[in-house]
């Protein structure tokens, strides 16, 4: 292969893939609001965050709209203390109100068995908006291999 036919074929695959590329772009058309179809995984580990993350997780709602956000919170080791039933924040607040009413939205809770075994808790503590899921962190894993974007608040 002589340098012109090789230049020729670097050219046209840099073509076609800048073509492709724009193609791909295209496809998803966007809202009203300027954002797409959204899927987010919020990783809780630190339940001091909670009321910080959940805020988050509202205003990502508000600014893409309910349509557009397909949101699961997965919660391991101390993060998961916010979906204890009767639990309350250093300056005493539950955050229980506010997992409902996000739960009435379609955002899903997951909380990790591995934790729950590892401090001894029984699952009826956790937080009826929420499922138990074997690991946080596989769970974690699994969503990012399924498309879903990750947020570490």
């Amino acid at each position: 292969m002589n340098l012109h036919t090789t230049a020729t074929a670097l050219l046209l695959g840099a073509s076609l893939l800048i073509i492709g590329c724009a193609g791909t772009g295209s496809k998803q058309e966007s809202a009203e609001n300027g954002y797409h179809k959204q899927k987010v995984v919020y990783h809780i580990n630190d339940s001091a965050v909670a009321g910080v993350a959940l805020r988050n997780v509202q205003n990502h709602i508000n600014a893409v709209g309910a349509g557009n956000a397909e949101i699961v919170v997965v919660t391991h080791g101390k993060g998961i203390d916010f979906l204890l039933e009767d639990w309350k924040d250093s300056a005493g607040k539950s955050h229980g109100d506010m997992v409902q009413d996000l739960a009435n939205q379609g955002v899903k809770f997951n909380v990790c068995r591995n934790t729950l075994n590892g401090r001894m808790l029984d699952e009826n503590a956790v937080n009826m908006n929420a499922v138990i899921v074997p690991s946080g962190v596989a769970t974690v894993g699994e969503l990012q291999l399924r498309g879903y974007v990750y947020i570490k608040p």
